[in-house]
């Protein structure tokens, strides 16, 4: 197999998986859910702010203990593939998952009724995501050399964002309905989706599993194993070897340093991207039509920003684009906060201004733009430090630092959110997790603990 069929395919599942995080979590799932949540407690007496905090509290919470399980069982699973030098076995399992819950949220009840089942079946899939992502990104480091890494994975972050947006453009004029009951462009949902129902909002979990099934085929086939096939190690022989590296960081400080700055950054990112939808649904009430259509800007942004990042990355390095990435988006986060429907930092905005959102898409391109480069960065930054040989175990523990205070951002919003009651405050402690994630990558050197990179 070709070095370039081995690259694009690599791509591919990328462009295959991107879809779940975009359509599921940010923009079309993760609102629905809110609304769906909203009306339900209202229904049992909740006022609107109440329902609103509630709904909010409900989702972070679920998150919370998804994050927890992906970040433990990470470097674990990790060190097990390792072991024997396979990977692919665990991707396309993980893969199923995402997939098996993609399925299983066409069963959602649009009243209400089963939140418990919505939340469960969309973690099922986003477990799945979140595992196959964290193996396939330890192949990363077999596609290239030296520099060209950074390119490389702001190309793999610009075509999976490429496959987000279009997948999002798709689901919205042909299958969401608006209020009217006619999807974005007036037409009604294909398939005689019924509006009353939501089955074409339903609808966009099996339409991720099907997209997923058919685009990550070009992966299976063309990214092969690569690595020495090692012989089977027995459990406690991957657990052993777990515990050498983590113990390792005592002396690899650059790459302890990394895994604790990018345990704080990354938590307040994946809290944007989780709650950014739900924000605008509780505090800006917009309806899911808007939000993707949000949704299409950023993510487009996201695809731009991330091919440019990499080209970025390639001259100058990953850490000063991680740095740079992190001080606009803990600024892009403080007018956030201070953004409400009628008032902009404290001031009165004039009835039916659309003031507010305009300055929040142009923050949802940010995000999307800015949190794609900093992910690509991040991944590129990891390469740096992670050793041949044990790729998987450390983007395990790299997973397991973007997991283990997984729980820290929802929670810290749900208890903002309780304690104000509002879903607008809530969000504010992403503020305080991005600076100490900004603080602490001061320490990281650029060049990582391997000595095969060049000064930059």
């Amino acid at each position: 197999m070709s070095d370039k069929k081995r690259i694009w395919g690599w791509f591919m599942f990328d462009w295959a998986c991107q879809p779940y995080n975009t359509l599921m979590l940010t923009f079309i799932f993760g609102p629905f859910f809110a609304t769906v949540a909203v009306d339900h407690y209202m229904s049992l007496g909740l006022g609107e702010d109440a329902a609103d905090a509630t709904a909010q509290t409900l989702w972070s919470n679920a998150l919370t203990i998804v994050g927890l399980l992906i970040g433990i069982s990470a470097p674990i699973l990790g060190a097990i593939a390792d072991s024997s030098g396979r990977r692919m076995p665990w991707i396309a399992f993980f893969t199923a998952l995402l997939i098996l819950g993609g399925f299983a949220t066409w069963f959602s009840d649009p009243n209400g009724g089963n939140l418990i089942f919505m939340l469960a079946a969309f973690c099922l899939g986003f477990i799945g995501a979140e595992l196959a992502y964290i193996f396939a990104n330890a192949q990363l480091p077999e596609l290239g050399e030296g520099d060209d890494i950074g390119a490389l994975s702001g190309s793999g972050f610009a075509t999976g964002y490429i496959g987000g947006v279009i997948s999002l453009i798709i689901v919205l004029t042909l299958f969401v309905a608006q209020g009217n009951g006619k999807t974005i462009i007036g037409l009604d949902p294909l398939f005689g989706f019924d509006p009353a129902m939501k089955e074409g909002t339903r609808f966009v979990g099996p339409f991720v599993a099907l997209w997923a099934i058919v685009f990550s085929i070009p992966y299976f086939r063309w990214m092969k194993e690569s690595g020495i096939k090692r012989a089977r190690t027995s459990f406690s022989g991957a657990m052993y070897n777990l515990k050498t590296s983590i113990v390792a960081l005592k002396t690899r400080k650059s790459q302890a340093w990394f895994l604790i700055s990018s345990m704080f950054y990354r938590d307040a990112l994946n809290g944007l991207y989780t709650f950014g939808g739900i924000y605008a649904t509780l505090v800006l009430n917009w309806n899911v039509t808007k939000i993707g259509t949000f949704g299409i800007i950023a993510a487009i942004s996201a695809a731009v920003f991330s091919w440019l990042g990499g080209k970025i990355d390639r001259r100058v390095g990953p850490k000063p684009v991680v740095f740079g990435a992190i001080t606009i988006l803990i600024a892009v986060c403080i007018v956030i906060v201070n953004l409400t429907p009628n008032s902009f930092f404290g001031s009165a905005l004039p009835q039916g201004s659309n003031l507010p959102d305009v300055i929040f898409y142009i923050c949802g391109s940010l995000i999307g733009g800015l949190g794609g480069v900093l992910q690509s960065s991040s991944r590129t930054l990891m390469v740096r430090h992670a050793r041949k040989g044990q790729e998987t175990m450390e983007f395990g523990l790299y997973g397991l630092s973007g997991r283990a205070t997984a729980f820290l951002a929802p929670l810290l919003i749900s208890i903002a959110t309780y304690a104000t009651g509002s879903a607008r405050l809530g969000v504010s402690p992403l503020i305080g997790l991005f600076i100490i994630g900004l603080i602490l990558l001061s320490f990281v050197h650029p060049k990582g603990d391997a000595n095969q990179w060049s000064d930059t």
